[in-house]
């Protein structure tokens, strides 16, 4: 519903119509969490042969202690269904990008390690992503404070759940 467009029924006590640049912020926002991921991995895409979920899934194993994470921990890192991650890591592991060894403590589980090849091959496509981050997203917040803007963000997403 618009901000200019009345309610169709009252509204609870303490709840009141976005204003017009509330409404601006949500459907630009909208707009940006629909496009930006297309964007960014079609440059990936193009440039380096690599999908972004590929890339992220190469970026939270260089990040993780040991290069290592339990596959169900990294499906939750990656935002994927674990019958997804392990579809995933099957190409990865044949590409020799990660291999995957059982869990120490747990042997119905498996973890994923990134080889010294998978960490070569996304040090390789990490400019490209950094110019499509810095191209699409950050040229175009000059001005902003951007610690308050990543507070803000985390804790929308924190409040979502």
């Amino acid at each position: 519903m618009s901000a200019t467009v009345p309610a169709p029924s009252p509204l609870p006590d303490g709840l009141r119509p976005l204003d017009a640049d509330e409404e601006a912020v949500m459907r630009s926002l909208g707009r940006f969490l629909r496009v930006m991921p297309r964007v960014l991995s079609a440059d990936l895409e193009h440039e380096q042969r690599m999908t972004s979920s590929e890339y992220a899934t190469l970026r939270h194993l260089s990040e993780a202690e040991g290069n290592t994470l339990r596959m169900s921990e990294l499906a939750q890192a990656c935002d994927m269904s674990l019958s997804g991650m392990t579809r995933l890591a099957d190409k990865l592991e044949s590409l020799g990008y990660l291999s995957r060894r059982k869990c120490a403590d747990d042997a119905r589980g498996s973890n994923a390690v990134l080889t010294d090849k998978g960490l070569a091959r996304l040090q390789e496509a990490w400019p490209t992503h950094l110019a499509s981050v810095r191209r699409h997203i950050f040229d175009h917040l000059e001005g902003i404070d951007l610690a308050k803007l990543a507070t803000a963000f985390n804790e929308i997403a924190n409040d979502a759940g």
